[in-house]
């Protein structure tokens, strides 16, 4: 009798292992998928060309920019574009072409690590909320109602006022103003897929809850996220400029694509390429984000056919 109970339970174990290991075969497959239906999305490849060419310029700044951002001269102030000044230069006679470039490293790392902080925030806040319940998710849906209750950019701009301007204290308050967002996306997930047979699977085979929410419930809530988070990386840059621009951002001298629209205003009539070529930078880097998370949106689909 004891031999054939032994004999099912290990049966039964041998079961919930295929069954995870079915469910890892199934999460590779469904990535070759998405990775397919990504390249054959002409905004995603659009939007994908143009990140990746910013992100290379951002990279390779110092070594293609011609002149120091930093660099002064009187003479040289308000020179129209020309082939010694490509995008001309601003009211100090810095080369605005040389500042753009290596604003691109400064806009797309505030962008980048604004996101990541609301992601992992959220994310750690959202899963643990969802997956245990109760009361530790009712003190937790209380502190996003709160939060949620001030739009984005208000929240930042209560931080800053806090915290005091600067480009450090711009990522810190955008990121916490972004993890309610996406710790109601991820406690959301979490209720749906904690209930699902692997998980009980995982259960029976003795996971321990942190090994459940890091190897099992964790990957199937990455797809949402990639997608939110690569429209809120267009959001969160736009947003940095927005705040440099009206002076609780980058501070001068640094060369940030929204401080230099901030200092471009009053010569637009005259000196149009101060403001213009940073204002271009800012649509570009917003427009490739959101043609690729547009693209991410349409190849996460289920419905979508291949």
């Amino acid at each position: 009798m004891e031999t054939t109970q032994g004999q099912s339970t290990a049966r039964t174990g041998s079961g919930k292992t295929s069954a995870l290991s079915a469910n890892d075969k199934s999460h590779r497959s469904h990535t070759s998928i998405v990775i397919r239906r990504l390249l054959r999305s002409p905004q995603a490849v659009v939007g994908g060309v143009i990140l990746i060419t910013l992100v290379l310029v951002a990279l390779a700044a110092p070594l293609i920019a011609p002149h120091d951002p930093l660099e002064m001269s009187i003479v040289d102030q308000f020179q129209a574009p020309s082939t010694q000044n490509f995008f001309g230069t601003d009211e100090f006679g810095r080369d605005v072409f040389s500042r753009v470039l290596h604003g691109a490293q400064i806009s797309l790392r505030v962008g980048l690590m604004a996101t990541l902080i609301a992601v992992g925030g959220g994310t750690v806040l959202g899963m643990v909320a969802g997956y245990f319940g109760r009361w530790v998710d009712s003190v937790g849906q209380k502190i996003m109602d709160t939060l949620l209750a001030f739009p984005g950019l208000l929240l930042a701009l209560a931080i800053i006022a806090v915290l005091g301007p600067g480009l450090r204290n711009v990522l810190i308050a955008l990121g916490i103003g972004g993890m309610p967002y996406y710790a109601r996306l991820v406690r959301g997930q979490v209720l749906s897929i904690k209930e699902r047979e692997f998980i009980e699977a995982a259960r029976v085979v003795g996971a321990r809850h942190p090994r459940i929410m890091l190897r099992h419930i964790l990957p199937n809530t990455v797809s949402p996220l990639i997608v939110v988070g690569s429209l809120d990386l267009g959001w969160n840059i736009l947003a940095a400029a927005s705040l440099s621009f009206i002076g609780l951002g980058a501070q001068p001298p640094t060369p940030e694509w929204g401080f230099m629209l901030s200092a471009g205003r009053d010569f637009m009539r005259d000196q149009w390429w101060i403001s213009t070529f940073p204002g271009i930078a800012i649509v570009l880097a917003v427009l490739s984000f959101n043609l690729l998370g547009d693209g991410l949106r349409d190849a996460f689909d289920p419905q979508s056919r291949d």
